[in-house]
């Protein structure tokens, strides 16, 4: 279970040179902030940053944002950028229905989903981030070429996920039910918090890719 009362945490994020704190007003800006013009990239529901900051150590010209709702969260993930360099990565706390509010149409190169919440109740489904709900918010900010990838170990919201991708109208350009086990899929694959933790019980990770 997440922890979500950290004393201290909202404050140290807003002090954080990492966070950006009015994130509205860099819509159709991001470059700007980066001081580049390399794409974007965002995670929604990044947890405490293992997966991001991975990525952003690896890619240096590629810039990358991470989005997370809990601060006490998300404060873990700016402890992990202390002592290191990280100038192409970003965190906004933020709840992920708002990232039209913050991204501009087709400002966005790709967008990754890891272990969200799987929002088990019928009546909370256009709150999962592979809603075709949400589809239509990444419709709107990610470049027509882009991709959204997701990850998961549960069953039942990887089911969901799969039928909500055509209904969205979008298109389902690669799937596994055992991710680690898949050659293909599986090649570059940097782990999560989580997915270290459920593999290592022995869950098998599910992963999509989908594009338009």
């Amino acid at each position: 279970m997440r922890l979500r009362n950290v004393p201290g945490s909202r404050e140290a994020i807003a002090e954080s040179n990492l966070a950006i704190n009015e994130p509205q007003v860099l819509k159709g800006k991001w470059n700007e902030e980066f001081g580049n013009n390399n794409p974007i990239r965002i995670e929604i529901g990044m947890g405490k940053g293992r997966f991001i900051t991975q990525l952003a150590l690896e890619n240096p010209d590629i810039n990358y944002v991470g989005i997370e709702k809990y601060s006490s969260v998300l404060i873990r993930a700016i402890e992990k950028c202390q002592d290191i360099e990280v100038p192409n990565l970003r965190f906004i706390r933020m709840e992920a229905e708002y990232i039209c509010d913050v991204f501009n149409k087709e400002e966005v190169d790709r967008i990754y989903l890891n272990f969200s919440d799987p929002w088990p109740k019928d009546r909370h489904a256009k709150r999962r981030l592979t809603s075709k709900q949400f589809f239509e918010r990444y419709d709107n900010i990610l470049k027509k070429d882009g991709v959204v990838e997701f990850k998961t170990d549960n069953d039942l919201l990887f089911q969901f996920s799969l039928e909500q991708v055509p209904e969205a109208g979008w298109n389902l350009v690669a799937q596994t039910w055992d991710l680690h086990n898949d050659s293909e899929m599986v090649k570059g694959n940097v782990m999560t918090e989580y997915e270290s933790k459920f593999s290592q019980m022995g869950n098998p990770i599910h992963k999509l890719v989908a594009n338009r």
